[in-house]
């Protein structure tokens, strides 16, 4: 379709601590992938992700604050605290650089929400989970001073509130719900992003139990989880996702004989330009595409839709957009942890002995 894509930005004087933050972080993370295969390029990732994080954390501000269009659509509830700390600990992953170490373990660790908040979700809004589990596998590293230890130690108490969250052993509320077919339900809307993301940190978390030969013990916990029964969850979703589900459905769009034919998409739903030279603007393609019956005219290979609600039921309608509609953040820690499964052939503890993320 044709149609405009305005770009927007942050500055000294427009502040969008979040925006700067995650970019550093995944800077950061891309600069470990490439150290060994493009030591050049990965110094670049790291020059940026240093100078992104010095802006975020200079000045201070919500993006959205700064970008009012966000605010109808990605609004940041969280604030920025839980970027700029998820940016320090990957910069401390890939640097080691104790200044790093100082701001994700010092004050600002509480006055940022680090180890203050005991989170059973993990959004791109909302990283404290990411950040506690990132943050807790530090504290194996040799040389730590004290005062860093007791702070990481902190994180490791949030972070496995969180496992324990998915695993249904806290002893509280807390619990993420699970459906009648054993998906982890958060909320109506896009409830996938939720799950994709609790199987990636479920097997970054197993594997960081594999390689120092812990086990968890949660508060209604009988017996201590070992990294297979977290790993086990994890993929337990991922064959939820791609089909072995009450409704037959994957909701990966592409991947089986039966999957969501009706994406709420743009691009998906409007005729492609390659057989239809004409103009489509917003309007037309809202007009003339939106509530066709039929299939969608593309076939967005890859997507990762909301999903089903809390009863595994899922209606295939463009218009039904909180379990149609197809989002990047939804098929992006997905694609981590089927790289993962892939690996599993018969042998559990072959694939757990590969870990998910590398240090520096």
């Amino acid at each position: 379709m044709t149609t405009s894509r305005r770009a927007y930005k942050v500055d000294a004087e427009n502040p969008g601590s979040e925006v700067a933050a995650e970019t550093a972080a995944a800077m950061a993370a891309a600069a470990l992938v490439f150290r060994e295969t493009n030591p050049h390029y990965s110094q670049l990732l790291l020059h940026h992700a240093r100078q992104l994080f010095e802006f975020g954390e200079k000045y201070r501000g919500k993006y959205d604050e700064s970008v009012m269009a966000a605010k109808g659509y990605y609004t940041s509830v969280s604030g920025y605290g839980d970027e700029l700390l998820w940016a320090a600990a990957w910069l401390y992953r890939a640097t080691t650089d104790t200044s790093y170490m100082d701001f994700l373990a010092g004050s600002e660790a509480f006055s940022l929400g680090g180890v203050t908040w005991a989170i059973s979700e993990f959004s791109w809004d909302l990283k404290f989970a990411g950040l506690q589990l990132l943050s807790s596998t530090m504290l194996d590293q040799p040389g730590l001073e004290h005062r860093h230890k007791s702070v990481l130690e902190q994180y490791r108490s949030k972070a496995e509130h969180y496992i324990c969250a998915c695993m249904d052993q806290n002893n509280s509320t807390s619990n993420v719900h699970r459906t009648p077919g054993g998906l982890l339900y958060t909320r109506a809307w896009n409830n996938m992003q939720y799950v994709s993301a609790a199987a990636f940190l479920l097997a970054f978390y197993s594997d960081h139990l594999r390689s120092t030969g812990r086990r968890l013990t949660c508060s209604r916990g009988v017996q201590p989880l070992g990294p297979e029964e977290i790993l086990g969850l994890a993929r337990s979703q991922v064959d939820y996702i791609l089909g072995g589900n009450p409704m037959g459905m994957s909701y990966l769009v592409g991947f089986g004989r039966r999957y969501p034919r009706q994406v709420h998409h743009r691009g998906a739903s409007t005729e492609a330009y390659r057989s239809n030279r004409g103009f489509i603007g917003c309007t037309q393609g809202y007009d003339s595409w939106f509530a066709r019956k039929g299939p969608n005219p593309n076939v967005v290979v890859g997507a990762l839709v909301g999903g089903p609600d809390k009863m595994d039921r899922f209606k295939d309608k463009r218009s039904n957009y909180a379990q149609t509609e197809a989002c990047t953040y939804n098929t992006a820690a997905l694609v981590g942890v089927l790289a993962k499964l892939c690996g599993l052939d018969g042998d559990d503890s072959s694939a757990l002995s590969e870990p998910l993320v590398y240090s520096a």
